[in-house]
């Protein structure tokens, strides 16, 4: 179940994917498949390759992008990865904060 998440930061996203940059949308999100994760970073990019190109480097296999035909296809970032990835790209301002219980600062 997703949550915690506003229709300008899902238009940013979407905006962002459709202009073919590598965009990032995290968001509270509670599933009993993942215990103790909290939220989820979704990556995306219209360029399909460009997308597969940057999981690479992260050692993310192109066989895990979500596909999705409304063109908003995307990797899910969750638990340590995710953390990893949004440090190494800059994106501090993604990241779980457990003790405040909010995203960013």
């Amino acid at each position: 179940m997703a949550f915690g998440i506003k229709r300008r930061e899902i238009t940013e996203w979407k905006r962002k994917i459709d202009n073919g940059e590598i965009a990032f949308l995290t968001h509270y999100w509670l599933d009993d498949r993942f215990p103790g994760c909290k939220t989820v970073t979704k990556v995306g990019c219209h360029d399909l390759g460009k997308l597969a190109t940057w999981g690479k480097k992260y050692g993310l296999k192109k066989e895990w992008i979500h596909y999705r035909v409304d063109g908003y296809s995307h990797f899910d970032l969750l638990g340590d990865r995710q953390k990893e990835i949004l440090q190494k790209e800059g994106l501090l301002d993604h990241i779980w904060h457990n003790k405040t219980g909010t995203l960013g600062k």
